[in-house]
């Protein structure tokens, strides 16, 4: 905390299928840096990092904050996922009347869609085994 009690740093953590992001926001020139990494580097189409900015596009603040990220599991484009909640959350912190235009945007609803589980006595979670009548 500063002296005059202004929180400089806004952290937040995303979810998505089985990635978790941690996110700081802090006031800045809009370097992102992602496990050490670029953020240009590490989400390497154009689609996943437009995607995993898509919060701060949607609140016109963007460059105005410097990201750190960790990104721990899963595949890309469900750490851009994450990171994009993650950014979505931290940025309710910062200003909690952004709230409502991020919800209403659908970036602070963590998405529940996971990979179904294989189940016993078939293949996959939902094929089954080839069935022969003779």
């Amino acid at each position: 905390m500063s002296p005059a009690g202004t929180i400089e740093e806004y952290v937040a953590t995303g979810r998505r299928k089985t990635a978790v992001a941690s996110v700081r926001l802090r006031p800045g020139a809009g370097t992102i840096r992602v496990n050490g990494r670029d953020g240009k580097e590490y989400f390497n189409t154009e689609l996943l990092l437009s995607r995993a900015l898509e919060p701060l596009e949607a609140v016109r603040l963007m460059g105005r904050f410097d990201i750190v990220a960790r990104v721990k599991g899963g595949g890309i484009t469900g750490q851009a996922g994450a990171f994009r909640h993650g950014v979505a959350k931290a940025l309710t912190i910062f200003d909690p009347e952004l709230r409502g235009q991020l919800k209403q945007l659908g970036f602070l609803t963590r998405d529940p869609r996971m990979k179904e589980r294989k189940k016993y006595g078939q293949p996959g979670a939902r094929a089954r085994f080839q069935f022969s009548k003779r």
